[in-house]
């Protein structure tokens, strides 16, 4: 078990993120207000502290884990090869499809940081909405 630390939107591409006490997650838009939410196959992007932690400690950085520009930010659960497998979020429920490729904005975050996230999954998952509800930090996340 687990637990949802943090929850990060941007309004547009390369926008700055914003981070809510709670969120409203739909099948139709993943995180409210997150306008990458409609995309097919990945409505929301989940990031582990311990991969996250990883690649800071492999850069030798303290960052902020919005650098990553992903909409959840848990602890506790190991999501490393998860395709298929749901993951439960307080009252939602999403599918992992997939890992999520750390993309050429992680090196204007800090340089050597796109390679510190490719091993074991450490930049973190797609997901899609499988069930929808209302999320804030402190939420248990479990493997289902």
């Amino acid at each position: 078990m687990g637990t949802l630390l943090a929850i990060g939107t941007k309004d547009y591409s390369r926008g700055p993120m914003k981070q809510h006490e709670r969120a409203v997650i739909s099948q139709a838009n993943g995180v409210e207000d997150d306008f990458r939410g409609s995309n097919s196959g990945r409505n929301v992007v989940v990031l582990t502290r311990e991969g996250w932690d990883a690649a800071c400690r492999e850069l030798g950085q303290s960052l902020d884990w919005t650098a990553r520009r992903a909409n959840l930010f848990v602890e506790g659960v190991n999501l490393t090869g998860q395709t298929g497998v749901r993951l439960r979020i307080g009252e939602v429920v999403l599918e992992v499809t997939g890992e999520c490729d750390p993309c050429e904005r992680m090196e204007s975050a800090a340089s050597g940081l796109c390679a510190a996230l490719e091993p074991d999954w450490r930049a973190g998952v797609t997901c899609v909405v499988v069930s929808e509800g209302t999320i804030a930090p402190g939420d248990v996340v479990a493997l289902e």
